[in-house]
C-alpha cells in the first residue's frame, strides 16, 4: 500500500498478509536460485495455481483477483532478494496465467537468454504484430 502525507511525502507499507506471503515465497525460492547472479536479458514463465476445492474445476482459468500484475511484482521482488538476477528490470518477456488446480502453488521458470536469441525473438514477435496488422 502506498500513499502520501500531509506535507506531500509518499510513502509504501507493506501489510502483514503481504510480508507473509513475501516470507512464504522467499522461503520457498532459495533453494532453486542460480549458483551466480543472472547478468543478461530473462524470460519467465509463470503459473499461479489456487485450491480450486468443490467450486472450480482443475485448470479452470481464475478470473478472480489478486491481478496478475501484482502477483508478479511480489513474485519478482522475491526473486531478487533471493538473488536469481541482479535487477528485476531483466525480465523482458513475461508469460503468466491464474489457474485453479487441486494441487495449489507456483510454476516459476526462468530462462537466461543470450542477445541472438533476444534479437530472433523480437524480429518474430515484430513480424507477427506486422502480419496481424495487415488482417
Amino acid at each position: 500500500r502506498s500513499g502520501t502525507t500531509a506535507s506531500g511525502r509518499h510513502y509504501h507499507y507493506k501489510t502483514d498478509k503481504i510480508k507473509e506471503a513475501e516470507a512464504y515465497l522467499i522461503a520457498g525460492m532459495l533453494p532453486h536460485r542460480p549458483e551466480k547472479l543472472m547478468t543478461r536479458a530473462i524470460s519467465l514463465y509463470v503459473v499461479w495455481y489456487y485450491n480450486a476445492g468443490k467450486k472450480h474445476k482443475n485448470f479452470e482459468p481464475k478470473l478472480t483477483r489478486p491481478d496478475t500484475d501484482n502477483l508478479q511484482k511480489l513474485l519478482k521482488d522475491c526473486m531478487t532478494k533471493c538473488g536469481f538476477w541482479k535487477d528485476d528490470a531483466q525480465v523482458y518477456m513475461e508469460n503468466v496465467c491464474k489457474a485453479w488446480s487441486n494441487e495449489p502453488g507456483i510454476y516459476v521458470e526462468v530462462r537466461e537468454k543470450s542477445v541472438e536469441d533476444d534479437m530472433k525473438i523480437l524480429k518474430k514477435a515484430h513480424e507477427e504484430a506486422l502480419k496481424a496488422s495487415k488482417d
